[in-house]
C-alpha cells in the first residue's frame, strides 16, 4: 500500500496539566510515543520532559495529518488546552492504551 494512503496520526505530548505542548504527526503512533518516552523522539521533548501522550487523532491519509498539525500549531494556546480537554479533561497519559 502506498505510504501517503496508509493513514497516520496527529498528536499532543505534554509534561503536565496545561504545560508544554509538543504537537506531531506519525505514521505509526506507537513507535512514536515510544522514542518520546524513551528520550530521542525529539529534541523538543527530551528538553522539557514530554512524556505524557494527551490527544491523537487519526486520519486517513498522511498529507492531511501534516495539514492538520501545521494549522493546530498556530493556533492560541488556548485553543490547544480546549482540544485536549475536550476529550481528556484530566490530561491523563493516553500512552498506555498503545501498549
Amino acid at each position: 500500500m502506498d505510504r501517503e494512503k496508509r493513514g497516520g496520526w496527529v498528536y499532543m505530548m505534554a509534561n503536565r496539566y496545561r504545560g508544554t505542548i509538543y504537537i506531531g504527526v506519525t505514521s505509526d503512533l506507537p513507535r512514536r510515543i515510544h522514542q518520546h518516552i524513551a528520550g530521542n523522539g525529539s529534541e523538543f521533548c527530551a528538553r522539557y520532559g514530554l512524556t505524557r501522550l494527551v490527544w491523537a487523532e487519526r486520519g486517513e491519509d498522511i498529507a492531511t495529518c501534516i495539514a492538520h498539525e501545521k494549522r493546530i500549531k498556530h493556533w492560541r494556546r488556548e485553543w490547544k488546552f480546549a482540544l485536549v480537554e475536550k476529550g481528556n479533561p484530566g490530561w491523563e497519559d493516553l500512552s498506555g492504551w498503545l501498549i
